[in-house]
């Protein structure tokens, strides 16, 4: 049993099987999320439950936060009753995708108090959160990373990326913008092979033996596409955020963004029609509309039905 004692604020679909995990290897973990259902799945599995984020970081010394977006992080970490007001906490980690800039600005907000920052992005699904088998990409300062570690490993495998406070959401973004970029080509092309008479599941098997293949012909489409679920387990809205984040990013340091671009704007309009709890897989969705074509079958239907 260690003696660590280690905090979570923001325990949804990801926080919540991850620090799970932290209660099943020892810790004793204090959690705090604004949905009182998940703070009480996990008081269930033996964690404490604290009033708020401050409250918190008064009795852990390391706190974990899994947030939705750069402006919640920010409010959370440095806003008033916020982290950094801690009077235990030493070590902030942060597992939700924010980009680099706010990255850095968290970091120098929190050095004044003498808490050191970790940026320890994940990726994996839920799937790799609830089996500890997750990329973990860290960038940090590595003393506090070392420190951090054993409690990081409970994740998965992890990735330093350096000491450069936002490295490891740079990789984040990067990955992100590329599992985003091939749904949304896979979408163009297999709704065109159903369009055109082809048969969906062998498109698919073809592409995965041929140079086509990618992340999302080989899980997305057979797991989620093509049983028409759309429950791959990422929603619209996230996918989203971390593609405009990474596109606003590359912006910002004179990279082109060309093919990012398209991505975002296929993401926007998938928001807008199946809202952001929707499963990103459903940009397949959005181009059968256009297409008037539902994958799953070869015969063409109404814009209705494809919706």
């Amino acid at each position: 049993m260690s003696t660590l004692k280690i905090g979570f604020v923001g325990i949804g679909k990801m926080g919540t099987p991850m620090a799970t995990r932290l209660i099943k290897a020892g810790y004793e973990v204090t959690v705090y999320d604004v949905d009182s259902k998940a703070v009480a799945e996990l008081t269930d599995a033996g964690a404490k439950a604290a009033a708020g984020a401050r409250n918190v970081a008064d009795v852990a010394e390391i706190v974990f936060a899994s947030l939705p977006s750069p402006q919640i992080l920010e409010k959370v970490v440095l806003g008033e009753g916020g982290i950094a007001e801690g009077k235990a906490v030493r070590i902030f980690v942060d597992i939700s995708t924010t980009g680099p800039r706010m990255a850095a600005k968290v970091a120098e907000g929190l050095s004044s108090r003498n808490i050191a920052m970790i940026d320890a992005p994940v990726s994996g699904g839920l799937k790799g959160a609830r089996n500890g088998t997750l990329a973990v990409m860290v960038s940090g300062p590595k003393a506090a990373f070392e420190t951090a570690r054993p409690v990081i490993e409970n994740f998965g495998r992890i990735f330093f990326m350096g000491e450069v406070q936002g490295s490891a959401q740079t990789m984040k973004l990067a990955n992100n913008l590329l599992a985003a970029a091939a749904l949304a080509i896979s979408s163009e092309a297999v709704v065109m092979g159903v369009k055109a008479g082809l048969d969906p599941k062998v498109m698919i098997d073809v592409i995965n033996a041929s140079s086509g293949r990618n992340s999302a012909t080989e899980d997305k489409f057979p797991k989620s596409v093509l049983p028409r679920t759309f429950d791959f387990g990422f929603a619209t809205g996230l996918s989203f955020k971390d593609v405009r984040l990474c596109v606003d990013e590359a912006e910002a340091m004179g990279v082109p963004m060309v093919v990012g671009s398209a991505v975002r704007q296929l993401l926007s309009v998938t928001n807008q029609l199946y809202g952001p709890e929707s499963d990103f897989t459903c940009m397949v969705k959005t181009i059968e509309t256009w297409a008037h074509v539902e994958v799953g079958s070869a015969q063409t239907t109404d814009v209705a039905k494809a919706s």
